[in-house]
């Protein structure tokens, strides 16, 4: 006598399939979301009746808020400049009963996909997330079957979520143009990967501030591909053995300073009167400097406030309408830093 198996319960990709839709649309369905379309969530419920589809129990009630924890995923926890952005995160989050879960990307595109499926499985109610890499193929995929909210931090992809990003454009178009102002024209921007928005903001604001004055920049003192410090230690190094290296160099990144300032250190240069230099983002390091160092500055309690404020509109309110974008100001603190620059680079040079 045989013994039948058991039929197979369906899987929410199953549905998902059936439906023609993602398998977080099918979780907002089950979960009764606001933000699903009428003829979508008439598909999904068919699909799911078809199939005879039961949503595990537990999990629907993980995702519906009762985790009352907050996961966020940063490249770099020991970042001495997210400090107020974490603090301030925490706070707000704290206020309405929720905990913040950080955990470090070490700026690895695997491991942020990584935390991601983790957050996934039910651990969190929703995510802040600051990826390193772009968003594109995988990544893009999961992002959008998340089945919680998201929050992007000075990210402004993917286009179908919430983002706080800094405006380092004009931030960057302030230093430019201050540099330009005192005569450099040999000005070196270091940045991250591009494809990121701040490293595209800063090199548009970097050309817009030359455009406004007639000048043409030089393509090869825009130095992109990592924030890390010991890139931006090999960058400047790079530069500053050319046979006509920059007269300044803007640091496009919060943690590339201390690289930038120890290969100017290596190579016997002074500040300001070899070379001038700008930071992105203020620091210990650039205030305690001598000479302190002229900073685009924002601030990071600012993005976390607003950050965690937007999240919890999805969690608690369950707002879901149209993606929200909040652009934060930035500034420009001209220190002793910057000077005029001596010979070859400066508006009379060659």
């Amino acid at each position: 006598m045989t013994r039948e198996k058991a039929p197979r319960a369906p899987t929410i990709r199953e549905v998902a399939k059936l439906a023609n839709v993602s398998t977080g649309t099918v979780s907002r369905v089950v979960n009764d979301a606001s933000d699903v379309k009428p003829a979508v969530r008439k598909a999904v419920e068919e699909a799911i009746a078809e199939l005879g589809y039961v949503p595990n129990a537990a999990a629907k009630s993980m995702r519906m808020g009762r985790t009352r924890t907050v996961g966020c995923i940063l490249r770099e926890i020991n970042i001495a400049q997210l400090g107020g952005f974490v603090s301030t995160a925490q706070n707000v989050l704290n206020e309405s009963g929720y905990a913040l879960l950080i955990s470090n990307s070490e700026g690895r595109r695997e491991r942020e996909i990584k935390l991601l499926r983790s957050f996934s499985s039910g651990q969190v109610d929703g995510v802040l997330m600051g990826p390193y890499t772009p968003i594109e193929g995988e990544m893009e995929e999961i992002l959008r079957d998340l089945p919680v909210p998201l929050v992007m931090i000075d990210r402004d992809q993917p286009p179908w979520c919430d983002a706080v990003y800094v405006d380092h454009e004009g931030g960057t178009r302030l230093a430019t143009s201050h540099l330009l102002g005192l005569g450099h024209r040999r000005i070196a921007l270091l940045t991250g990967p591009m494809g990121l928005h701040p490293a595209v903001s800063r090199v548009r604001g970097f050309e817009g501030a030359h455009a406004e004055r007639g000048i043409a920049p030089l393509p090869d003192l825009i130095v992109s591909g990592s924030f890390l410090r010991d890139h931006a230690y090999r960058a400047t190094s790079a530069l500053l053995s050319l046979s006509r290296r920059p007269t300044a160099i803007i640091a496009g990144g919060i943690d590339m300073l201390s690289g930038v300032l120890r290969a100017i250190r290596t190579h016997g240069l002074a500040i300001p009167g070899d070379i001038s230099v700008i930071a992105s983002g203020r620091s210990d390091l650039s205030d305690l400097h001598q000479p302190p160092i002229a900073v685009v500055g924002w601030e990071q309690s600012e993005v976390g406030a607003t950050a965690a404020s937007l999240l919890l509109d999805h969690i608690i309110r369950g707002r879901r309408d149209e993606p929200r974008r909040v652009l934060i100001p930035t500034t420009f603190d001209p220190q002793a830093s910057c000077a005029p620059p001596r010979g070859p680079g400066s508006a009379e040079g060659p």
